[in-house]
């Protein structure tokens, strides 16, 4: 399993995009979110992946920074559906709210292909229920509500290999009651706005973040074998992975990724 990251910041990053990334192995390849518009496509495009192969999608809430470029997936997916081009079937899961959303964004501003592609059965919007089950590239995975007080959210959980677990919690800090999805897991994705001492210039806790000392703190309190931050602003992208590094291991012991946009972790 690969996970390659098309994008690492938060919904106001300039420099980087929106958080949203691929999950691969030799079953296919997963997209998490979005991101916030058509450099979605560009994203792919620079990671080498085609659109056509993202045949399951999982959308974690409907915040324009996540949901914006599925919307433009969708359009690259009617336009095949329109011009007789069968690349195979899609899936987008998502918690019951948010399909409907999505749905009604899609048959408003989306041409006529849109409904064409949903009738045809060459794409499917499935509503996930919290604690559900399902098998993503032949992976169990098991969906959460992280209990979000601004939005409904889901995050998942995903066993990619015997004894072997990746978590993501969306972007919003892991709350206790989904501890136990998290203890002892191979990868915790994890949102870390800003530093500890930058928060009161980003306001990362007005805005339900984390700053990177307090998910730094949540995975190793989690035994969390490695932790990827994410979801971060791009002032210091430049010296983000070494500032955030810096910061993490001082009160995190196992391993800490600070990735750029496009990089690609092995797990």
């Amino acid at each position: 399993m690969k996970l390659i990251m098309l994008g690492t910041g938060n919904a106001m990053a300039l420099f980087c995009y929106n958080t949203c990334f691929v999950l691969t192995n030799e079953r296919g390849s997963l997209l998490v979110d979005g991101g916030g518009g058509n450099g979605l496509l560009k994203q792919l495009d620079l990671a080498g992946i085609s659109y056509r192969d993202l045949h399951t999608i999982y959308v974690t809430h409907q915040h324009l920074d996540h949901l914006m470029g599925i919307v433009w997936l969708v359009r690259c997916i009617g336009m095949d559906v329109k011009n007789g081009k069968d690349f195979g079937s899609y899936t987008i899961y998502a918690h019951r709210k948010l399909c409907v959303v999505l749905d009604g964004i899609c048959r408003s501003l989306l041409p006529k292909e849109y409904p064409k592609a949903i009738g045809s059965g060459r794409l499917q919007i499935i509503p996930v229920r919290d604690m559900e089950e399902a098998e993503l590239l032949g992976c169990r995975t098991v969906f959460f509500d992280i209990r979000s007080t601004k939005m409904d959210q889901f995050g998942f959980r995903m066993d990619y290999e015997p004894g072997k677990a990746l978590v993501c919690c969306g972007d919003e800090p892991l709350q206790e009651h989904c501890f136990s999805l998290a203890e002892g897991a191979d990868f915790l994705l994890h949102e870390a706005f800003c530093l500890k001492a930058d928060e009161p210039v980003y306001h990362a806790y007005e805005k339900h973040h984390s700053t990177v000392e307090d998910a730094c703190r949540l995975g190793e309190q989690l035994h969390v074998k490695n932790l990827l931050l994410y979801h971060t602003e791009d002032d210091h992208l430049k010296d983000r992975r070494r500032l955030y590094t810096a910061e993490g291991q001082k009160v995190y012991t196992g391993h800490l990724i600070v990735p750029d946009d496009l990089d690609t972790i092995e797990l």
